[in-house]
């Protein structure tokens, strides 16, 4: 008996049963059943670019002489399709397994008359959600036949496809995370030797909690053995059934580890939905559990550049989840004393709750735009969160060529040539008050979508086309004949985007309905933003340095002209930068340049911000602006040099703050005499010295001895263990020899130990005069109590 079902998507797999496919598509229904439904009929294919002059038959029988006998190809078609723009003739060949696609691309593609084998490296369940055009998060319907379930799957229901499936349209607007169930975990692991080793050190906590639930769950080794919990930890995923797991960093901690020790007691993690299924190493680098989404927290926090240390409290601090004034703060090295030790054994526990109730909390912050983001890229939730927002896009791109019968190309690696980028007007130095700043809308989407930029709109030499948009200064040209495909995604992400912040508009703010539209808008925008950057990334399926070149030089093309009509009207221009220019706040004279520049040169700008008082120094990006609200902007002093300690950042900060403020850089001067005073009477608390710097290369490729490498040596002397894209955090003591020599991992030393000298040299001041020096400012006049006359005291007098 056949029926229809409703069910949400939530992830995709398959698996080979009597050497056949069967996809999986997992999900829920309408009444939050977890169903599993299949399809046994899809098989896996790639295409054969041919020559334009080949024989087209002869290549089919050759085709067939290669065949295997274990895996055989079963259907060869000629299609018609276009390839970069272009009509392209190819030949379609479907084998029986996933597995064989990428054996005949290799044999078929040598054939005489092949140009290339294209569409081989797309995994096989991706290609499933292509060809049907399915997203996970969405709600859809099809006709399906029920199936006895069968008991190595944990599901309520299993179906078989019989049909089309399309989208449910009645529930495009529900929250994607309603009913659903998430599951937070986090690990604690024994560390007598600071770092530690799944093949000897326990893991001793596993803090679990649920959104559906207020408790938390702790379980606790038996002393230093851990086989028990490890067996409860299974126990309880597969009682409880989430359909999210998550965590923050367990990609590359809790679930290794985790497998580690499993194995090293013979147990099977299977905490999948399809029994005897493990967490598996898969695409992007996250951890894949069938059934079920697995999503690491610490992915979103990447993308969070505000945040220099990435920590969990750090990041539940920054977010209001958790403070850390509120939670339990324990040095990890110090987990193994805190275990051993009875009496602090219920901080350590306490620790871990509050690990877990803060991974929790930013579930709540983070996965309602990873939804969204699933739901327009076509990436299951686990996976584009690991993904680079390039990979994102792409996901999006293939589905939009797959809709016009446009081939893929083959993702290569390429050596990325540089080019002009945008325009940057040098900035009128000085304390400017009143200024507005004007920004284009989506800039270099919007002019993608108007002069119809992409790989296959390129012309080339002999090419015909009646309407060209031709770049000005690279005289790269492309046709306007027909749409580019990118131009098609584009104009769906606009728009979309429009309608959905005009819809936000009919709610109230902080409205489940306006948090929702509110995450759908950001995500479009994210992937829109990135179309630009796509093209010139080297691993770019649709990689064109011509494209992303020509997109830069309109866009320095449409900020000079803005510029000179705003010069034409006499409005004073400060300021130009990529998609922005800093004007003197004229209404009437912003109006005419905004009208302007909407009817004749046809792109959307606005009013961005608008600054009470902003000063820039004769450097380029480099200004600091107080805004209405009162909230300070610094865009470019600290950006310069990584190896800024907190406490010099944060004395950049307020004295931009006192700058902007008062308008007296007298102030500024004692503020940082004052900093200096604290610093030398040790008042400073050691977390506001501590350097971060990131390992690029493994410690023994580096040849000069940085301070950040020295200090890593040094980390993996004593233990810990230490790895290309480490973030290593030291401080610089007191003592002889060479600054190198000098820096010691944070967690060694207190605050006795450190060179007050040298972070007033090399720290504060520096990074005070990057302001100060404008205004005649100089090291002595904040080292000492005189002074000689600087433009400070004509300012303050005049």
């Amino acid at each position: 008996m056949e029926n229809t079902l409703n069910f949400q998507l939530l992830d995709v797999s398959y698996e080979i049963v009597n050497n056949t496919p069967i996809i999986n598509l997992w999900g829920r229904d309408l009444n939050n059943k977890k169903v599993l439904l299949i399809d046994t009929t899809f098989r896996p294919y790639f295409y054969l670019l041919l020559d334009k002059d080949s024989n087209s038959e002869k290549i089919k029988q050759e085709i067939l002489s290669r065949s295997k006998t274990k895996s055989p190809i079963i259907n060869i078609e000629e299609v018609n399709m276009s390839y970069i723009g272009r009509p392209a003739k190819a030949i379609k060949v479907t084998t029986t397994i996933p597995e064989s696609v990428r054996e005949y691309r290799e044999t078929l593609s040598s054939i005489e008359g092949v140009k290339d084998a294209l569409e081989a490296d797309i995994r096989f369940s991706f290609r499933y959600t292509l060809d049907k055009n399915l997203y996970p998060m969405r709600w859809y319907k099809v006709n399906v036949k029920p199936l006895e379930k069968k008991t190595n799957y944990r599901v309520d229901e299993m179906y078989e496809i019989n049909g089309e499936i399309t989208e449910d349209e009645n529930r495009v607007n529900v929250n994607p995370l309603d009913g659903l169930k998430i599951m937070a975990f986090d690990i604690e692991v024994y560390n007598p030797q600071r770092t530690p080793d799944p093949s000897k050190d326990p893991i001793i906590l596993i803090s679990i909690k649920f959104n559906d639930n207020n408790d938390t769950i702790l379980l606790e080794a038996k002393g230093h053995d851990d086989s028990e919990i490890i067996h409860k930890f299974i126990e309880l995923i597969r009682k409880e059934d989430p359909d999210i797991i998550i965590g923050y960093n367990q990609n590359k901690f809790d679930w290794p580890y985790l497998i580690e020790r499993s194995k090293l007691y013979k147990i099977k993690l299977d905490v999948g939905r399809k029994v005897d299924s493990v967490p598996n190493p898969s695409v992007f680098g996250h951890y894949s559990i069938q059934g079920r989404l697995n999503v690491d927290l610490y992915d979103f926090a990447e993308e969070l550049q505000e945040i220099k240390v990435k920590s969990l409290d750090e990041v539940a601090d920054y977010l209001g989840v958790k403070p850390k004034d509120k939670r339990v703060n324990i040095d990890w090295w110090l987990i193994a004393q805190y275990w051993d030790d009875i009496e602090k054994r219920n901080t350590l526990k306490q620790y871990s709750i509050d690990d877990v109730e803060s991974t929790l909390g930013l579930a709540y912050k983070f996965l309602p735009f990873g939804a969204q983001l699933s739901i327009i890229s076509g990436l299951p939730m686990d996976q584009v969160v690991a993904a680079s927002v390039a990979f994102r896009l792409e996901a999006r791109l293939m589905r939009e060529a797959k809709k016009k019968s446009e081939l893929m190309p083959n993702r290569i690696e390429r050596n990325i040539e540089s080019y002009t980028g945008a325009v940057v007007l040098k900035p009128e130095p000085g304390i400017h008050e009143n200024v507005a700043v004007l920004d284009f809308a989506s800039m270099y989407p919007s002019i993608m979508v108007k002069y119809n930029v992409g790989p296959d709109t390129l012309l080339k030499d002999g090419d015909a086309c009646k309407v060209r948009n031709k770049a000005p200064e690279v005289n790269h040209e492309f046709c306007a004949d027909n749409p580019a495909f990118m131009r098609l995604v584009l104009e769906r992400f606009l728009k979309w985007r429009s309608e959905i912040k005009k819809a936000m508009k009919l709610y109230k703010e902080g409205s489940s309905e306006y948090n929702l539209l509110n995450e759908r808008q950001k995500a479009i925008k994210v992937l829109a933003n990135a179309s630009y950057g796509y093209l010139g990334w080297g691993a770019a399926r649709w990689y064109c340095r011509s494209c992303a070149e020509a997109i830069t030089a309109w866009g320095r093309d449409l900020i000079s002209q803005s510029i000179n009509f705003a010069k034409s009207i006499g409005l004073k221009v400060y300021y130009g930068d990529t998609d922005s220019i800093f004007v003197d706040n004229n209404k009437e004279k912003i109006e005419q340049v905004i009208n302007w520049i909407t009817k004749v040169l046809e792109f959307d700008i606005k009013i961005d911000k608008i600054y009470k008082r902003v000063f820039f120094t004769e450097a380029k990006k480099r200004y600091a602006g107080l805004l209405e609200d009162g909230k300070i902007d610094i865009v470019g002093f600290e950006a310069v040099r990584g190896d800024w300690s907190e406490l010099a950042k944060e004395v950049q900060s307020n004295i931009a703050e006192l700058i902007l403020k008062t308008g007296n850089p007298k102030k500024a001067i004692e503020y940082v005499k004052a900093v200096i005073e604290d610093l030398k009477n040790g008042k400073i608390v050691l977390d506001k010295l501590i350097i971060w710097k990131t390992l690029t290369k493994e410690i023994e490729q580096y040849e000069a001895e940085t301070p950040h490498a020295y200090a890593a040596k040094l980390m993996e002397k004593y233990g810990y263990k230490v790895t290309a894209g480490s973030k290593i955090g030291f401080v610089i003591i007191k003592g002889s020899g060479s600054i190198s020599k000098k820096a010691r991992p944070y967690f060694m030393v207190k605050e006795s130990d450190i060179d007050t000298n040298y972070y007033i040299d090399k720290q504060i001041i520096p990074s005070a005069l990057r302001i100060l020096s404008y205004f005649g400012i100089t090291e002595k006049d904040l080292k000492v109590g005189s002074k000689q006359p600087s433009l400070f005291d004509f300012l303050d007098s005049s």
